[in-house]
């Protein structure tokens, strides 16, 4: 589908992911690559609606199979609107989550539906990135970070370190279901160090 390179940041709520993409955007942007910082639930105008249909007010409005449907018409909007065509055109994309956020805390957290994450995920969406990083982190340390921020969005952090302890241990079961896309990084370091890591990660998959 593409010629520019696709990269998602994926990780527990406050293992830094997202402070990570930023900071990968703006040193590749200094090389002189043209970056596109996206972001999901989210990242087009319809998707971002979604966003706020499915992350804000009580969690438990919507089932666990009509979350996945409004996650994953999310992504074909973002997919359709923001990604493809940024790749189409060379430029390098950088997601703050895509479909391993949903395999987690939608096939994962709320029953055993990652088959059914899987089988929308082939029929709507049918990309995945070209790489991604997982910013490994301490439960009980992210949990603490993504508290702190109190913001309208924070639901899956209300959820508590049991979940956090699943989602982390399911993401590093996708690290090995999937070795040659997913590198684990660790984000208990300083944030300066764990960039380091994350650039030479990215350096070696860079279209010429």
């Amino acid at each position: 589908m593409s010629t520019g390179l696709f990269i998602s940041f994926e990780g527990i709520d406050g293992s830094g992911k997202s402070t990570q993409a930023r900071l990968l955007a703006e040193h590749l942007t200094s090389k002189g690559h043209d970056v596109v910082l996206t972001r999901e639930p989210g990242g087009s105008p319809g998707a971002e609606e979604i966003r706020a249909l499915v992350l804000q007010g009580d969690p438990d409005r919507w089932s666990a199979e009509t979350e996945i449907l409004l996650f994953t018409a999310a992504r074909r909007d973002h997919l359709e609107r923001t990604i493809r065509p940024a790749l189409e055109a060379g430029k390098v994309v950088i997601c703050d989550r895509f479909a391993d956020s949903t395999r987690m805390y939608q096939g994962l957290s709320r029953g055993d539906l990652r088959g059914v994450v899987d089988d929308l995920h082939a029929l709507m969406i049918g990309v995945e990135p070209d790489l991604t990083l997982l910013i490994d982190m301490d439960p009980q340390q992210g949990l603490s970070r993504a508290l702190s921020r109190q913001t309208a969005e924070e639901r899956f952090e209300d959820f508590g370190e049991d979940l956090q302890r699943a989602m982390r241990d399911g993401f590093l079961t996708l690290a090995r279901e999937f070795p040659t896309r997913i590198t684990v990084i660790d984000g208990t370091r300083p944030i300066e160090t764990v960039a380091t890591d994350v650039q030479a990660s990215v350096a070696a998959r860079l279209p010429a």
